[in-house]
């Protein structure tokens, strides 16, 4: 699972879970499966029974996230990596690391590149089991920005600044997106593009692309991403239209506030996963080595992103 990208100028090589840049030459990513698969049965165990917002379990998330944040050099964007809001009388917050830009004048532009960590929490039992763990549901696109933001931290060369934002609240219908952008917003923040992972567990089949994005027309986000790795890394998915799925998740929130590309990767299809908001939403049930593919197959088109001299990803 290793794509080279001829355009960082940099060697870059995953040895043990740790990256080292080299001499000049290719670009070689590699993204630890086993450690996707480590991350991935902390965040869905039982202890954390379900990441509901507002519960021990997501402290203990959020806790964990925040560890890998320092350990890789990501800092915080605000005064310490919580962003604090309500629900009600839910005390809730997201998780916003940050990378400042290298160059004088595009650091001032932001990439945003979220997941939603919290999940469903305690369900009827099925077979005596009530934890909705939600591996697919979102400890796979959470895990997908960690291992995105360790890699762009020990690379050190992106020119735009970029914010690895975790929400918590999606579940309770995108409150903590929906604080996050207005937030931003009001902070005057030049938003270039938002991009989402969500329910990346599990590969798509019969398709000639990785993984589809939503909202797929309102942008050239997927074309541009396309010609950035040479591949078809992103797609259409039609029944991701007829489900409105570009307005359900936490990308919506961005486009909403900002009108800039804000869009979700996903590879749950609609056949390809049976275990929405289950209790079988099990790491057993998820395909790290697909996992890793899928986040070294964006890195390019994230790395031209945050590189590119003019702001090329448009609403169409």
């Amino acid at each position: 699972m290793r794509k080279p990208i001829k355009t960082l100028g940099i060697l870059a090589i995953s040895m043990a879970g740790l990256f080292s840049c080299k001499a000049q030459g290719t670009a070689e990513i590699e993204i630890s499966a086993n450690d996707m698969k480590d991350n991935l049965e902390y965040l869905a165990s039982d202890d954390l029974l379900g990441r509901k917002t507002g519960t021990e379990g997501i402290e203990k998330a959020a806790n964990f996230i925040t560890t890998i944040f320092k350990e890789n050099g990501v800092k915080p964007y605000y005064d310490t990596f919580r962003d604090n809001f309500t629900i009600g009388d839910v005390k809730a917050f997201n998780l916003v690391g940050y990378l400042e830009g290298n160059d004088p004048k595009l650091k001032d532009e932001f990439v945003v590149i979220g997941a939603h960590y919290d999940h469903i929490g305690i369900v009827n039992a099925v077979d005596g089991d009530s934890i909705a763990n939600g591996a697919n549901d979102n400890a796979a696109g959470t895990t997908a920005v960690v291992e995105l933001a360790k890699y762009f931290a020990e690379l050190k060369d992106n020119k735009r600044s970029v914010l690895f934002i975790l929400f918590s609240g999606e579940e309770m219908g995108l409150k903590g997106s929906y604080h996050s952008a207005k937030r931003l917003k009001e902070e005057g923040i030049d938003l270039y593009t938002m991009i989402n992972l969500e329910m990346i567990g599990v590969p798509m089949s019969g398709k000639d692309y990785l993984a589809y994005v939503t909202g797929f027309k309102e942008s050239n986000l997927a074309e541009k991403f396309n010609e950035y790795t040479g591949e078809q890394t992103l797609g259409f998915l039609p029944e991701a239209n007829q489900m409105n799925l570009f307005k359900r998740s936490d990308n919506y929130p961005y486009y909403a506030e900002f009108n800039v590309p804000s869009q979700t990767i996903c590879t749950f299809d609609f056949t390809n996963y049976s275990y929405y908001h289950h209790v079988k939403d099990e790491v057993s049930e998820m395909n790290p080595e697909h996992m890793a593919n899928v986040v070294e197959a964006i890195i390019p088109g994230i790395h031209k992103v945050l590189n590119t001299p003019e702001k090329e990803i448009k609403m169409n």
